[in-house]
C-alpha cells in the first residue's frame, strides 16, 4: 500500500481473491482501472460511482471484473 491515505475499496471476486488489508489502497488516478499482482494472475477491478465509509474514511468502490494470467 502507498504512503497516501487510502481512498479505495476493492470489492468482489469469487472466491474472495485478496485479502481483506490488500483491499483498502490508494488510487492514485480514480477514474483508471486497478490491476493487483495476486499469485500467478492480476486481478482487475474498475471504479463505480458509490463511495463507503470505513474507519472515518470515505472510500472509492471498485468492483472486480476479470482476472489476467501471466505470461510464462
Amino acid at each position: 500500500m502507498s504512503a497516501q491515505h487510502p481512498n479505495a475499496i476493492l470489492l468482489g471476486g469469487k472466491p474472495p481473491l485478496l485479502d481483506q488489508k490488500d483491499r483498502i489502497r490508494y488510487v492514485e488516478d480514480v477514474d483508471m482501472k486497478v490491476k493487483v499482482l495476486n499469485g500467478n494472475r492480476y486481478e482487475h477491478f474498475e471504479p463505480t460511482a458509490e463511495t463507503v465509509e470505513k474507519e472515518g474514511r470515505k472510500l472509492l468502490v471498485y468492483t472486480w471484473s476479470a482476472c489476467t494470467y501471466l505470461a510464462e
